[in-house]
């Protein structure tokens, strides 16, 4: 009996040690798993344009600054209609006035200021998707010098509507390079592609065309050019049979 018992004993020892052996040989062994990046990227032209400029006047009285300024407001506005600009595209902003000063020194050390007068400055917008005539008025805008009007043109800045359905386009173009990817190294290594275990997007990125701009972390986005390249990365890990 005892002998009995004892072969029973030794068998269940075998047996738990190839068990265990096997569950070490499987952890020991890591998991056959590929992992590659693909890129989608895409030209496009911008369909949105905005532009600003501002204009100033200046005066020892607050009250005929204030009226030289809405005369000059008077001039730009119809200047711009007369171009084609819709009235309701253009937004005036709030008047800004600065009291203008000028300090005087005596040996290095501040003894007062002289008073200028007052200016008076306005900006206003222009949001058209005319993008052509906006880009044509701001080039020509140095014409309101023969109106007695010096106007401080900034470069228009572009956009893109339609970014959302371009971006979705561009996850389903850099998702299949990625799976490309996958395919050809399981295929080189002796080995079939799996099932997909997860997928992350990168960095959405918007750069100028041809403007030798860098990627950044926190993802670009270019309103200089109206020409742009928009990219964004795909990282898929696949199971390898």
């Amino acid at each position: 009996m005892k002998h009995l018992t004892a072969v029973i004993f030794g068998f269940a020892i075998v047996i738990a040690s190839v068990f265990l052996g096997n569950a070490y040989v499987k952890r020991a062994q890591p998991p056959h798993i590929i992992s590659v990046t693909g890129l989608g990227n895409e030209d496009f032209t911008s369909d949105l344009i905005v532009w600003e400029g501002s204009f100033s006047a200046t005066n020892y009285e607050l009250k005929l600054a204030f009226e030289e300024l809405n005369r000059e407001k008077d001039i730009v506005k119809d200047y711009l209609v007369a171009k084609g600009i819709k009235i309701d595209d253009i937004i005036f902003n709030s008047v800004q006035t600065i009291e203008k000063v000028d300090n005087k020194y005596d040996n290095g050390n501040y003894v007062g200021s002289i008073f200028r007068g007052y200016q008076l400055s306005q900006s206003f917008q222009i949001e058209a998707t005319d993008v052509p005539m906006i880009e044509q008025i701001s080039r020509e805008i140095t014409e309101l010098l023969n109106k007695g009007v010096q106007l401080n043109s900034a470069p228009p800045r572009y956009y893109y509507t339609k970014l959302a359905d371009l971006k979705i386009k561009m996850i389903s173009k850099a998702t299949e390079d990625a799976r490309i990817r996958a395919e050809n190294i399981a295929k080189n290594a002796g080995g079939d592609l799996g099932d997909l275990i997860s997928a992350q997007m990168g960095v959405f990125q918007i750069t100028g065309q041809n403007s030798g701009e860098d990627y950044s972390w926190g993802g670009a986005y270019n309103t200089a050019s109206k020409k742009k390249t928009a990219s964004i990365t795909m990282r898929l890990e696949y199971n390898v049979r």
